[in-house]
């Protein structure tokens, strides 16, 4: 969903700021990053489990299940193509196995255990796919998984059955994110400068 576009991420946000294109809204890179993650808070965390290789290892998930972790990748590839890939769905799942997840969730004092939220939140998401198209949100199409995503960003669907499905589009987005743009590489492709507090021992 979100993509580059001449030098700015493109997001269907619900949004007064920004230069409107149709129903979607043009932010700088530095604007959605912000905007995004707060900063990137999950950054230690990302470090620590190094999703992208637990992936690529074929790590089975600990605190989802196989259908949740699925669904949880197409959802991140939606949102900012590459999230699949950079193991969004392992990051999440690992940090879920934390006793103090580093999640953007835990910094919007919602009152819900964090497993729960995203257990409920996929389930609900993979229902309201179905009842839109008859398949869950991993096998649809991108159109139709991008329309999905429109309709449970800016309100609560009348079938959804889950978390607030705006705060579930915000806090899924923030993690993808996180594994896409946080690391050094991730930096560079935004022309951030990078300057971690603790330089890390390796590349990451």
């Amino acid at each position: 969903m979100a993509r580059a576009e001449h030098g700015a991420v493109v997001v269907p946000v619900d949004s007064s700021s920004g230069e409107q294109r149709g129903d979607r809204v043009a932010f700088s890179r530095r604007e959605f990053l912000g905007g995004a993650t707060a900063g990137l808070a999950a950054l230690p965390a990302i470090v620590a489990c190094r999703p992208r290789a637990a992936r690529e290892r074929g790590d089975p998930f600990v605190v989802l299940d196989e259908e949740q972790g699925r669904t949880l990748e197409a959802l991140g590839d939606t949102l900012l193509p590459g999230a699949a890939a950079a193991g969004v769905a392992h990051f999440v799942d690992q940090q879920l196995a934390r006793p103090t997840p580093m999640l953007m969730l835990k910094y919007l004092d919602f009152p819900m255990a964090y497993a729960d939220f995203y257990r409920q939140g996929l389930g609900a998401l993979d229902a309201l796919s179905k009842d839109r198209y008859g398949e869950g949100f991993a096998a649809l199409s991108a159109r139709e998984r991008e329309a999905i995503v429109r309709e449970i960003s800016g309100s609560n669907p009348a079938e959804w059955d889950g978390p607030p499905a705006p705060l579930f589009y915000f806090t899924t987005r923030s993690d993808a994110v996180d594994v896409v743009y946080g690391t050094e590489e991730g930096f560079a492709k935004l022309a951030v400068p990078y300057r971690a507090h603790i330089q890390p021992p390796a590349k990451w």
